[in-house]
């Protein structure tokens, strides 16, 4: 692969190497290194080891930043769908990534510079080269530039009310004892049912719906709630 080949990709990236060598490292597949036996070249598996890496604490860095009320769950889930071999693959393909993978006869012949697994672990291998090359500051900004449309579609976990537990809470609270919910009723048929659920506590019960016990129950929890006006407090205190 020639110089401006090298150019003119790393005018589309947006960064210039001071070590050629690490940009043709992240580039070249173990497939083109196994045809050349005898010119001592490494492929670019353990740049991808790195890169994984690096991609993975940027991400969770800007996650972080921008989701602060998150949980270490959320965050995970959230990191996990956008560094995925489909998203990398994506975000190498915006960049003619395949276009200058330097791979096997047998690669390039199989349409090998379309496929999700080789674009997405050539861009964790060119990931580690920037880092390696620049330091943490520039991989973090061509992460940050390069997934920038990603993160803003973003959508985050909605967040669920968790009813059950607010009752549980203000039940304990007035009355000191934890609410009790039964499964009384299920219909429909089995791939489609319905549940009902019943929670009782103090003087009070509520019924809630719901396509799962676990839905029904949360309905039923806020049904609840919504029963514990001061009048309802007053009365179900005795």
């Amino acid at each position: 692969m020639d110089d401006l080949d090298l150019s003119q990709f790393e005018q589309t990236l947006c960064y210039v190497f001071k070590d050629k060598n690490l940009l043709q490292e992240a580039l070249r597949h173990s497939s083109y290194v196994n045809e050349q036996p005898n010119e001592g070249l490494r492929d670019n598996e353990r740049l991808e080891f790195l890169g994984d890496a690096v991609l993975s604490l940027v991400v969770g860095h800007i996650l972080m930043q921008r989701y602060p009320e998150l949980k270490e769950g959320e965050l995970s889930r959230l990191r996990a769908g956008m560094v995925n071999e489909s998203r990398l693959a994506v975000v190498a393909d915006a960049i003619n990534l395949g276009n200058y993978i330097q791979l096997g006869k047998g690669e390039l012949q199989t349409s090998g510079r379309k496929k999700k697994s080789i674009l997405a672990n050539a861009f964790e291998a060119l990931l580690a080269a920037i880092y390696l090359d620049g330091g943490f500051s520039a991989a973090f900004q061509i992460i940050e530039t390069r997934f920038a449309d990603l993160f803003g579609t973003i959508v985050k976990p909605t967040a669920i009310p968790d009813f059950k537990t607010q009752l549980q809470e203000t039940v304990q609270q007035l009355h000191n004892e934890t609410p009790a919910y039964r499964l009384i009723d299920e219909s429909g048929p089995d791939h489609d049912k319905t549940f009902t659920a019943r929670v009782s506590f103090a003087s009070l019960q509520a019924e809630g719906i719901g396509k799962s016990k676990k839905a029904a129950e949360q309905d039923a929890a806020r049904l609840a709630l919504e029963m514990l006006t001061p009048e309802n407090h007053t009365q179900a205190g005795g």
